[in-house]
């Protein structure tokens, strides 16, 4: 008699719309759980899951989780929810996502991508590499990957590639057979309070890494330094432009729709070699490092260099990366997930150094009140390659805290400090009005942020 794993369960999914849940969601449906969820209201991720006959309900309401064993919760969602009460009195285990992730992750063999920026494109391009050398990984990743058009795919290997979540602290749970670290930036300080309460998060993650295992850690990054300098037992390869690394960037070439680079590869015990005219359709050296990384693992597990490089030349990208979305008088409209002044920085470092005749505008959406407060001077500083800032309203994501400063004078101290214009808009109306008076001659444009500036772009030329 075959007995299915966990069949008599009933997963309920709260907050199931979210990307990391809906590709958690999607995969325990596929492995054969029983799935259903619920969210405030209805957006792509969900109409995914529903296509594949995943039960949704929009709303939180205690009658959701009437047949449910087992809940799994997101990590944005408030302790007094009318679902997490009702599972409370009904004494049914509850389970936040990280939780979930690692109980399943720890059933495959996985590369766990961690880091502050940059891991939704690095566990892409592992994807890929995984998948062009015939592997059949199941990818949990915290974007939709355009060569999917899906978050997440269960595939029929033991291989597992995903991104972490460090938002919450819950990463550490996930046990790696491989892992990277991208960087680590200030970054969800509402949960760890202190730096280095986070630099111990990632200094616990990396040491878990087993000894038939391998870390891969971008020397580049100053808190990165800092980490491996702690770590006891050396069970890691470095990598990045510094000439110290293990995989070492060198003769980088950066063009409008490409980039070309070398990775020399010098391995204890190991004869050096070098793969030569690496090419991405991606800009930037941030994500010069993060196909170096995925180049990384995939050597270091045996993927020949020819499939590597053949993967990485043919990535075709991820949602909210630096992607055209129309042209308007000759000029291209962007949208780009930066909402971190790291990620804009490095964002309009480049773009600037391929879009060099024209006028870099950002139109920027801050998300949530809490990292516009803690990093504020960082915002006020990090546009200071770019030519205009068109400033919208700040999306709280939910947030009701006080902002606690003028966001008129916000708005002037990023002129004054970065040294652009800056222009307020209220609302996606205001935008239209602005780019039809003042968006013409040698300009590109980008939407930044975290929340509904994608649509805000997306929609744009309706209003125009």
């Amino acid at each position: 008699m075959k007995i299915e794993l966990a069949k008599n369960e009933n997963i309920h999914f709260v907050g199931i719309g979210g990307i990391g849940m809906s590709g958690l969601a999607l995969i325990m449906q596929r492995m054969g759980f029983k799935i259903q969820g619920s969210d405030i209201s209805i957006n792509k991720n969900i109409e995914r899951l529903k296509k594949d006959k995943i039960k949704i309900i929009i709303g939180h309401a205690k009658k959701n989780i009437n047949h449910a064993t087992i809940l799994v919760i997101s990590s944005a969602i408030k302790k007094n929810n009318p679902e997490i009460q009702q599972a409370k009195i009904k004494n049914l285990p509850i389970y936040k996502r990280g939780d979930m992730l690692a109980h399943i992750v720890s059933l495959t063999q996985n590369v766990v991508v961690a880091g502050s920026h940059g891991k939704t494109t690095t566990t892409s391009l592992i994807s890929g590499i995984f998948t062009k050398a015939k592997l059949d990984p199941t990818i949990i990743n915290g974007g939709v990957i355009n060569s999917l058009q899906s978050s997440a795919k269960l595939g029929k290997s033991k291989w597992c590639v995903l991104e972490s979540d460090e938002s919450d602290g819950s990463f550490i749970k996930v046990p790696p057979t491989y892992s990277i670290i991208t960087n680590i930036d200030r970054e969800h300080m509402d949960y760890y309070r202190s730096m280095d309460k986070l630099k111990k998060h990632f200094l616990e993650f990396i040491n878990k890494v087993p000894s038939f295992g391998k870390s891969f850690i971008c020397i580049d990054d100053k808190i990165n330094n800092e980490i491996i300098k702690k770590i006891k037992v050396k069970n890691f390869y470095t990598y990045g432009t510094n000439k110290k690394s293990n995989f070492r960037i060198k003769s980088v070439r950066q063009f409008k729709n490409l980039s070309i680079f070398d990775i020399e590869v010098s391995l204890p015990a190991k004869k050096k070699i070098t793969l030569k005219h690496v090419t991405i359709p991606l800009l930037g050296l941030h994500n010069i490092r993060n196909s170096t990384a995925a180049a990384a693992v995939g050597l270091t597990i045996g993927i020949p260099k020819k499939i590597i490089k053949e993967s990485l030349d043919k990535f075709e990208g991820v949602q909210r990366r630096f992607n055209k979305i129309f042209s308007y008088r000759g000029i291209n409209f962007f949208d780009d997930y930066a909402h971190h002044p790291t990620e804009i920085k490095e964002l309009i470092n480049g773009v600037n150094k391929v879009y060099q005749k024209e006028e870099i505008f950002c139109v920027f959406q801050p998300h949530r009140i809490s990292r516009l407060k803690d990093l504020k001077k960082q915002f006020t500083l990090c546009f200071n390659k770019a030519d205009a800032v068109i400033l919208c309203p700040i999306y709280k994501a939910g947030e009701k805290i006080k902002l606690g400063f003028n966001y008129l004078n916000f708005a002037k101290e990023i002129a004054e400090k970065s040294k652009v214009k800056v222009y307020l808009v209220k609302d996606q109306y205001q935008l239209s009005k602005f780019v039809k008076q003042y968006i013409y001659g040698n300009k590109v444009v980008i939407g930044m942020g975290a929340g509904s500036i994608s649509n805000w772009i997306k929609e744009l030329p309706k209003l125009l």
